[in-house]
């Protein structure tokens, strides 16, 4: 009988990656994506997704038309968009038990903690629905999910421009003096 050896440490590590490798693949997903559908429409799809109804003539196309017009671009830009959001979450979770382990007095600091996880996966959620159901074909959903990413990108930007702010204040809660 053949054996074969095996590792004295049955339980290291079998994959590393690093964070920086993660995220510039996060990022490049879309960019690549992206630039994969507007390079075959020109060269396959011009004159379909250039087109418009009152002919005035593009030169590139949409990024409407060139992400999810055609048969193989809408492949290649729902492939990539998934492959984008799934270290999204893991980011997200990261972040969140980052947050937990640190340690902080105020009482709502953890239900703030469970609100910023719950912001990043209804974004990361809000955007795999964009990508997925098409705007031609389900017009209910696609409003939904287009105004519930724009209510979390607005609470995002308030929350940056509060910060832009207030960031070096302090805030002190004082209890209120009665009136005499």
């Amino acid at each position: 009988m053949l054996q074969v050896p095996l590792p004295l440490d049955r339980d290291g590590i079998l994959f590393r990656l690093r964070f920086t490798t993660l995220a510039l693949g996060t990022v490049f997903c879309p960019l690549f994506g992206f630039l994969f559908c507007v390079i075959w429409s020109l060269l396959f799809n011009f004159h379909e997704t250039t087109a418009t109804h009152c002919g005035v003539p593009n030169y590139l196309p949409s990024i409407s038309a060139a992400i999810g017009g055609e048969t193989p671009q809408r492949y290649v830009w729902r492939l990539c968009i998934g492959l984008h959001s799934a270290p999204r979450v893991l980011v997200a979770v990261a972040y969140w038990n980052h947050y937990q382990s640190c340690h902080c007095p105020h009482p709502r600091y953890l239900r703030l903690c469970h609100v910023t996880l719950l912001l990043n996966l209804l974004e990361n959620f809000a955007l795999l629905i964009l990508t997925y159901v098409s705007s031609t074909e389900n017009y209910v959903y696609t409003v939904f999910a287009f105004l519930e990413y724009l209510v979390v990108l607005s609470n995002m930007a308030f929350h940056m421009t509060a910060f832009w702010d207030f960031g070096n204040k302090e805030l002190v809660d004082q209890p209120s003096l009665p009136f005499t």
